[in-house]
């Protein structure tokens, strides 16, 4: 079913059926005709943009932590991925948030990205928990060590990430499994 909070196109398309209505009764009954009749597709449209503009739902958030985190990938700042980590976090290979964290400023050194683009992200929605798989095309520097060991200038990366709604009604990432990389079965323990 359509989300109005999610795309403003469902109220939108309802006030162009609004419209035809209203200007069927105004050429029906003459009569009938007021100036503010044209108004209600336009409060109808405008109600379907607010909504869309001032309600933020899980799916939103889940997507702008998810472009938070390939944004702070592509800028190599591990703090700003520090901060999308939920405390209680654990994976197969990392058993706390610090173990993931002196991994990621260990393997994210300087020059070492230079794009880091989403392909695809399939979102699975069970509040307080959700899980997406997310795929993206890494692309690294000429000059960056993965560029020169593998000779690999980019990579195409499946992770699958498992997400816990906070008390404030935000989402973090609790789990993070690597499941393929250029479309060979990976984890963790062989990306080291």
């Amino acid at each position: 079913m359509l989300n109005i909070f999610e795309q403003p196109w469902t109220l939108l398309g309802v006030s162009i059926i609004a419209l035809f209505v209203i200007l069927t009764i105004r050429s029906v009954w003459s009569e009938r005709r007021h100036w503010w009749q044209l108004l209600i597709p336009v409060a109808i449209a405008a109600a379907g943009f607010g909504l869309d503009f001032l309600v933020q739902t899980d799916l939103e958030k889940i997507n702008a932590l998810i472009d938070t985190g390939i944004k702070a990938v592509e800028e190599e700042d591990c703090n700003a991925i520090e901060a999308i980590i939920a405390g209680n976090y654990r994976d197969s290979f990392h058993n706390t948030k610090d173990d993931l964290m002196s991994h990621c400023r260990m393997q994210l050194t300087p020059g070492l990205v230079t794009k880091n683009k989403k392909r695809a992200c399939l979102v699975e929605l069970s509040p307080p928990t959700a899980t997406a798989t997310l795929f993206a095309l890494i692309t690294f520097e000429k000059d960056s060590y993965i560029s020169r060991e593998y000779n690999k200038p980019f990579m195409l990366v499946k992770v699958k990430l498992y997400l816990e709604k906070q008390p404030d009604k935000g989402w973090l990432i609790s789990r993070v499994e690597v499941l393929e990389i250029d479309r060979l079965q990976v984890d963790w323990r062989q990306i080291r």
